[in-house]
């Protein structure tokens, strides 16, 4: 239970690896503000269109209303002044400038919910979700099972030879694997966290 605190805006985030239910998660407490009568605003990235052009689905098909934007001007654009939530899925598709955008909506009183990998699928931190996880009040890390063996999953292992590191994918291009089956897809882990990631990020990068 997350204990909120009054008049003050603050950021959550919500991380895990595949599988691991973190858009089920956000659409979970997104629905709580709902029934509380708080103004809510949901966005995701126009390239997440694996379920649905618009809503946020989860792999379970638990579905909500949002507003699909190719890069952070347009959430920019379409974002209501006078809303009290905002949530974000897929927030790691974002450029690492989203991690000034929410804490400039937090400052602003608003609370934000955010859901991303925290990790790519070499195991690697994937894009702004290191300082989102450092500037965050609450931060809930989610786990899977392992496809493999049944054990606790915290990496996303990609099925496919694909060497970008943006694959929107489902359940055909990746597995939620532990650390041990994860590894030992890879012949070598090393090498596999030193392949050349063709970022296909929504936005030129920001700050570092």
């Amino acid at each position: 239970m997350i204990l909120q605190p009054r008049d003050v805006g603050w950021i959550e985030v919500i991380c895990g690896p595949m599988f691991s239910g973190k858009t089920e998660e956000l659409i979970r407490r997104l629905k709580r503000a709902s029934y509380a009568r708080q103004s809510v605003q949901i966005f995701k990235p126009a390239i997440d269109d694996r379920y649905d052009e618009s809503a946020i689905v989860s792999h379970s098909q638990i579905s909500l209303p949002s507003v699909a934007v190719k890069n952070l001007d347009e959430l920019r654009q379409a974002l209501d002044p006078q809303v009290d939530v905002v949530g974000i899925d897929e927030v790691q598709f974002f450029d690492e400038r989203v991690i000034d955008f929410c804490e400039e909506l937090a400052d602003g009183g608003r609370r934000v919910v955010v859901a991303g990998l925290d990790q790519d699928y070499r195991g690697q931190p994937f894009g702004p979700m290191p300082g989102l996880l450092s500037v965050a009040e609450y931060i809930t890390k989610l786990m899977s099972i392992c496809m493999r063996c049944g054990n606790p999953a915290h990496r996303s292992y990609r099925l496919s030879e694909d060497p970008q590191q943006v694959l929107v994918g489902t359940a055909q291009q990746y597995e939620a694997r532990c650390r041990r089956c994860f590894t030992e897809g890879y012949p070598s882990q090393s090498a596999a966290a030193s392949q050349p990631a063709e970022s296909q990020r929504m936005e030129p990068r920001g700050r570092r």
